[in-house]
C-alpha cells in the first residue's frame, strides 16, 4: 500500500515538474522576441493597442517630438516619450506602451533632458511604463504598422531564398506593369510595398477599394505581409481579414450614422469633382494638392472606393470616436485616418492657431441681451453674430479670450474667460445658449461684470485689457451711468452695440436718455455701434473686431498711470526759500505729467504746509493734465515752520478721505528738514487707511523720519538728495516704483 502511494506521488511530482519546465521554456521563448523600434516611430503608426518594444540608444533628440506629460498624444515619438517620462534613458531599453482614448489639453514640460510640447487635442493617446508584461496579456513579437513606411519587424532574420523569391516576384510585377503608360511612379510604390491589410489600407496608395472597421474586442494583431505581384489584385483577395482583429464592412452598406450623412455627401461630391477633372489621376502621399488627396480613379479597372468607408474606419474605435472632430481640422483630409507626413506638416499651424491672434490680446466679455423683447428669432441672430465674432477674433491663450454674460432681470455667466481657448469650442458653446427672458437690466449686468467677471479665478490675465461689449435691443430698462462709471474706473473698456434703437416717438419711454454716451469708455463714436435692424447685424462683425483689437485706443484700461489718486504734500517752510520752492513745484509737475489725468483716470491733489496746512487743490478740482500743471505752477510760497506730522494728518482728512474707493491712494511728501512734531503716529494712521506713502528728503531732512513716513519696504518708498537741483533725478525712479508696486498688487 505504501509503495503504491509513493509511486503515485512520484508520478504526480514528475508531471508537475515537466509542466513547470514547459512553462519556463515558453516564458523564455516569449522573452526572446521583443521587437525593436526606431527613435522616430510615433505611437500612432503602430496599430497594436498594447505592446512591449525595445528602444535603441540615442533617442534623446529634439527632432523626435513629444507632446504631453504622463499622457502623450500618439503623434509623439514613443522612445523619446519614454525618456521624458523617466522609464528609460538615452541608452535605450524595453518599454510597455498602452493606447488610450484621445485627450484635450496635453501639457508640455521639461523632464529628463527632453522638452515635451503642449497640444490642444489629439485623437489618440498612449501611456508608457516599464517594459514588464502585465499578467494575462499576450504581447506580439511582431508589431503592425499603419503605413507602408515601416514593414513589420520580424523576430527572425529573413532567409536568402525568401529574398530571391521576393525579387523575382517584383520582377514579374514590373514586367506586367510596363504595358501601361501612366502611373509609373505610383506602380513602383505598389511593387515595393506589401499588399495592405484592411487595417492599413487607407494609409497606403494601393487602389484596393476595401475598408474596414476595428473590432474593439481584439488585442493581438497578426501580420500578413504578402508581397503584391500584379496590379490587378482582386477585391476578394485584398479583403481577407485577420481572425479576431478586423471585420470587413460592405462598401455598399447603408448603415451610416445620421450624424455623418452630410460629411459623406460632401466627400462624395469631392470624389465626383475629382473624377470630372481627369480619369487617370491617382493620388500619391507626396502630392502637394490637398484637394486631390486619396481620390482613387476607376480608370485602373478597380472598383471605385466609397468615401463612407474611410470615415467609418476613422469612427470605428473608441479613441477615434472621442476625437472625431479632429478629422475636420484644416489640412486633414476626409480620408486621413492615420498619421502621415502631411499631418506632421499641418501640426504646427494647428498649434499656432490654438494660441490665438497675438495682435489682439484682450480679455473680452459680451453682455448678451436675453430679454423677452428680443424674441426667439432675434435671439438666434444674436447667437450667430457672437459665433461670427468668435471666429473672426481668433480665440487663443496668446490672443483674445472671450466669455459671455447673459442678462435679463438678472445677469448670469454663461462661461468665463478660461472656459474655452479656441474659436471652435467657443462657437459650439454659444449655439447651446438658451434664452433667459425678463427685462433688459443693463446697469445691473455692468455691475455684475465689474465685481465678478474679470477676476483671476475666471481667467483674467492682468496684462490684457479688459473689454465689455454690451448688446442691447432697443434700450435698457434700468440706469447704466453709475454702474458704467465704476466699471470704467476699474479699467474696463465699455463698448455698446445697440440694435433697433428707439425711434423719436419711443424716446419718451427710455429711462435714461443718451445712455450710450453715459456708459461707453469715450464719447467719440469709437466705442458705440448702432445697427438699424437685427438682420443687418452681421455687417458689423469686422468693424467691431477691429475696434476691440485696437489696444492702443482702449484708453480705459487700468494701468499704474491711470488708476491712482496722487496727493503731493509740499514743505513750504522758511528754510526752503523761494527759488528752491519753484524747483520743488517743477519736480511735482514732472511727476504729474507722466500720468493719464482725467476724472476717471489718475487724479492729482496738493497740500502745502508750514506750522499750518493749506489745501492747494483737491482731487476733483481739475480733470485735465493741462489744468493740473497750470494749478501746480500757480501755487505760491508760504514760508514758516515745519510740522510734517500735522501735514500728514491734514492730507489724510482733506485729500485721501475723499479718494474714490477703487483708486490707489498715493502720497508723495517733499521736505527739507526735521519736523517739529512727531511723524510716526500720523504716518501709521495713513498707512492703515490704505495710503501708499513716498517720502523725498532734501538737504537737512532726517533719514529716520523719511523712513517712518514711507510705506514698507521703506527703502523703495524713501529718497534723499543733498540739494534741490538734484530732485529731477528721482522722477523716473519714483514713477517706476509706483508702477512696479501696482503690477504686483491684486487687480483691484
Amino acid at each position: 500500500m505504501k509503495a503504491t502511494v509513493i509511486a503515485t506521488f512520484f508520478g504526480v511530482f514528475l508531471i508537475c515538474t515537466r509542466a513547470a519546465k514547459e512553462a519556463t521554456k515558453k516564458t523564455k521563448k516569449a522573452k526572446l522576441y521583443v521587437p525593436q523600434i526606431d527613435c522616430d516611430v510615433k505611437a500612432g503608426k503602430i496599430i497594436n493597442p498594447e505592446f512591449i518594444a525595445k528602444c535603441p540608444p540615442g533617442c534623446q533628440d529634439v527632432k523626435y517630438r513629444v507632446y504631453g506629460t504622463d499622457i502623450y498624444a500618439s503623434f509623439s515619438s514613443v522612445c523619446n516619450a519614454a525618456i521624458h517620462s523617466g522609464i528609460i534613458d538615452n541608452t535605450g531599453g524595453k518599454i510597455l506602451v498602452q493606447k488610450v482614448a484621445g485627450h484635450s489639453g496635453y501639457r508640455g514640460s521639461f523632464s529628463n533632458g527632453v522638452r515635451s510640447l503642449s497640444l490642444p487635442r489629439w485623437r489618440e493617446s498612449f501611456l508608457v511604463s516599464e517594459g514588464k508584461p502585465r499578467k494575462g496579456v499576450t504581447y506580439p513579437s511582431t508589431l503592425e504598422y499603419s503605413s507602408s513606411k515601416s514593414t513589420a519587424v520580424k523576430s527572425e532574420p529573413r532567409k536568402p531564398e525568401q529574398d530571391l523569391k521576393a525579387m523575382k516576384s517584383a520582377d514579374t510585377a514590373n514586367t506586367s506593369e510596363k504595358a501601361s503608360e501612366q502611373g509609373d511612379t505610383v506602380r513602383k510604390e505598389y511593387q515595393t510595398s506589401p499588399v495592405p491589410t484592411p487595417a492599413t489600407q487607407m494609409a497606403t496608395t494601393t487602389p484596393t477599394p476595401t475598408t474596414t472597421t476595428t473590432d474593439p474586442s481584439t488585442t493581438t494583431p497578426k501580420p500578413t505581409p504578402t508581397p503584391a505581384t500584379t496590379r490587378t489584385t482582386t477585391v476578394a483577395a485584398a479583403s481577407k481579414t485577420r481572425p479576431g482583429l478586423h471585420r470587413v464592412r460592405d462598401i455598399g452598406s447603408s448603415s451610416v450614422h445620421p450624424a455623418y450623412s452630410s460629411v459623406i455627401a460632401a466627400a462624395s461630391r469631392q470624389v465626383q469633382a475629382a473624377q470630372g477633372r481627369g480619369q487617370n489621376t491617382a493620388f500619391r502621399g507626396s502630392s502637394t494638392s490637398a484637394s486631390n488627396r486619396n481620390i482613387l480613379q476607376p480608370s485602373t479597372g478597380i472598383q471605385r472606393q466609397e468615401p463612407v468607408a474611410a470615415f467609418r474606419r476613422a469612427a470605428s474605435s473608441p479613441a477615434h470616436l472621442a476625437m472625431e472632430t479632429d478629422l475636420w481640422k484644416p489640412g486633414l483630409s476626409l480620408f486621413d485616418t492615420d498619421f502621415s507626413s502631411k499631418e506632421e506638416l499641418n501640426l504646427k499651424p494647428v498649434e499656432s492657431i490654438s494660441q490665438g491672434n497675438p495682435n489682439c490680446k484682450v480679455d473680452l466679455s459680451f453682455l448678451m441681451d436675453g430679454s423677452w423683447s428680443i424674441g426667439k428669432r432675434r435671439f438666434q441672430l444674436q447667437k450667430q453674430f457672437l459665433c461670427n465674432v468668435a471666429q473672426a477674433l481668433g480665440i487663443g491663450s496668446a490672443g483674445p479670450l472671450m466669455g459671455i454674460v447673459q442678462y435679463g432681470d438678472d445677469p448670469s455667466t454663461e462661461f468665463n474667460l478660461k472656459t474655452y481657448d479656441n474659436s471652435k469650442d467657443l462657437r459650439n458653446a454659444i449655439e447651446k445658449i438658451s434664452q433667459k427672458g425678463g427685462l433688459s437690466n443693463v446697469g445691473k449686468a455692468l455691475s455684475f461684470v465689474n465685481k465678478h467677471f474679470f477676476s483671476d479665478a475666471n481667467g483674467n490675465r492682468g496684462g490684457a485689457p479688459n473689454v465689455v461689449v454690451v448688446m442691447v435691443d432697443g434700450w435698457p430698462t434700468d440706469r447704466v451711468e453709475e454702474a458704467s462709471r465704476l466699471a470704467r474706473e476699474s479699467g474696463i473698456n465699455i463698448f455698446f452695440v445697440t440694435i433697433e434703437a428707439a425711434a423719436e416717438s419711443e424716446k419718451q419711454s427710455v429711462i435714461e436718455p443718451n445712455f450710450v454716451d453715459k456708459a461707453v469708455c469715450r464719447t467719440n463714436g469709437f466705442y458705440s455701434i448702432n445697427v438699424p435692424s437685427w438682420f443687418g447685424l452681421h455687417k458689423v462683425v469686422q468693424p467691431l473686431v477691429k475696434r476691440v483689437c485696437d489696444t492702443d485706443r482702449l484708453v480705459c484700461s487700468k494701468t499704474c498711470l491711470n488708476s491712482a489718486d496722487i496727493g503731493f504734500v509740499i514743505d513750504g517752510s522758511s528754510s526752503v526759500g523761494t527759488s528752491n520752492f519753484r524747483t520743488v513745484l517743477q519736480f511735482v509737475a514732472n511727476i504729474s505729467k507722466e500720468f493719464e489725468i482725467s476724472d476717471t483716470d489718475t487724479r492729482i491733489g496738493a497740500v502745502q504746509y508750514t506750522y499750518e496746512q493749506r489745501l492747494e487743490f483737491s482731487f476733483d478740482k481739475y480733470s485735465t493734465k493741462q489744468d493740473v500743471l497750470s494749478a501746480i505752477k500757480r501755487i505760491s510760497y508760504w514760508s514758516g515752520g515745519t510740522s510734517t506730522g500735522a501735514a500728514i494728518s491734514y492730507a489724510s482728512e482733506q485729500l485721501f478721505s475723499k479718494s474714490k474707493p477703487n483708486k490707489r491712494k498715493i502720497m508723495i511728501l517733499i521736505t527739507d528738514g526735521r519736523s517739529y512734531d512727531d511723524v510716526r503716529v500720523p504716518a501709521m494712521a495713513a498707512h492703515r487707511n490704505g495710503v501708499i506713502a513716498y517720502s523725498v528728503g532734501v538737504a537737512w531732512a532726517a533719514q529716520d523720519e523719511l523712513e517712518a513716513i514711507a510705506t514698507d519696504p521703506d527703502k523703495e518708498h524713501s529718497f534723499f538728495v543733498d540739494e534741490f537741483d538734484n530732485l529731477y533725478r528721482f522722477v523716473n525712479q519714483l514713477i517706476q516704483n509706483i508702477c512696479t508696486e501696482f503690477n504686483s498688487q491684486p487687480r483691484n
